[in-house]
């Protein structure tokens, strides 16, 4: 099973941003999506965005995200 996060974008430069989630900062290529622009959401598998978010999906995505975890504990 693959796992995709969502994620906003804090920096970019060239092919590369910043993202974060939940106070965690990573590195992320935009080598396979385009238009991403700082405060956008993406969705980001394996170090790259894959796919771009409204904020409202992005949101919605990781509350639901919140709540599995919950569940397991």
């Amino acid at each position: 099973m693959c796992l995709g996060i969502p994620m906003k974008i804090l920096k970019i430069k060239d092919d590369l941003a910043v993202a974060e989630v939940g106070g965690a900062k990573r590195q992320v290529g935009l080598t396979l999506v385009s238009g991403i622009k700082v405060g956008d959401y993406v969705i980001v598998h394996a170090g790259y965005a894959i796919q771009k978010l409204d904020k409202k999906q992005a949101e919605e995505t990781l509350q639901l995200m919140r709540q599995w975890g919950e569940t397991l504990t």
